[in-house]
């Protein structure tokens, strides 16, 4: 099987996480504390990978001007990107309690929220693709993290939906959408990217790493914290637990 063929299908797996959390999400009718607790976890599990995993893979690849300079640029794109969409109406599109607006509320909301849905999963998307350029192996501890950290994205932000009044197939397609696109782009960071040098490979990464880190910081850490309060800290703290023994066991 080619190497950008399963580039993509990896990432199709972890972007399937989205689709997954999104129908126990809506469905479920889990409790907003139980859905905080995993939106913790999963920041913990993300912020230990791109720690350990992109940002080390970024300065051995390009050192330490290339891996700053993609890193702040990812922060800049992303904080640029999701001003823009919050004043569209998809400033709580992570959220799983009733702050996300509705279609009659603010009218081209819906598509601003899969516009941030977007933003907030292509980046670590690529990211996996990338990690097969050197030699063809996929980083399985980065797989793992971003599958871990979709499942309660998909949860908390279906959760809120449906509670703004999202039908079941806007959910369902918005999801199943960003999925497919997750694939896509993780074939796209191979094949785009495969023959670069190691200097842009390391900018490219840092950029993916950078964007994530902040969507935590904007999104998924404020959602954790609202309902979970001072346990936020602990259970973050789990979640990257897990991620730091994945590395070293990958390593």
């Amino acid at each position: 099987m080619p190497t950008w063929l399963i580039a993509g299908g990896w990432g199709l797996l972890a972007g399937s996480a989205l689709l997954i959390g999104a129908f126990i999400g809506f469905f479920a009718h889990i409790p907003q504390k139980v859905v905080a607790s995993v939106m913790a976890f999963g920041s913990g599990v993300l912020i230990s990978a791109l720690s350990f995993d992109l940002m080390d893979e970024a300065f051995n690849l390009g050192g330490f001007d290339a891996t700053a300079l993609g890193f702040l640029g990812g922060a800049a794109i992303y904080t640029g990107a999701n001003w823009l969409l919050s004043s569209q109406g998809a400033r709580h599109r992570k959220r799983s309690n009733d702050l996300q607006v509705s279609e009659d509320e603010q009218s081209g909301s819906g598509m601003a929220l899969a516009l941030g849905a977007l933003i907030d999963g292509i980046p670590e998307s690529i990211v996996i693709g990338i990690s097969m350029i050197q030699g063809g192996a996929v980083s399985m501890v980065t797989v793992v993290a971003i599958f871990l950290s979709n499942l309660p994205e998909g949860l908390s932000s279906s959760a809120g939906m449906r509670k703004a009044g999202r039908s079941a197939k806007y959910v369902v397609g918005l999801w199943s959408g960003i999925a497919f696109i997750s694939g896509v782009a993780s074939l796209l960071g191979y094949t785009l990217f495969s023959g670069f040098s190691p200097d842009i490979i390391s900018m490219i990464t840092a950029i993916a790493a950078g964007a994530v880190l902040t969507m935590l910081a904007n999104t998924m850490i404020p959602e954790a914290f609202e309902e979970v309060h001072n346990l936020t800290g602990l259970i973050t703290v789990l979640g990257f637990l897990v991620a730091f023994v994945l590395t070293k066991m990958g390593g």
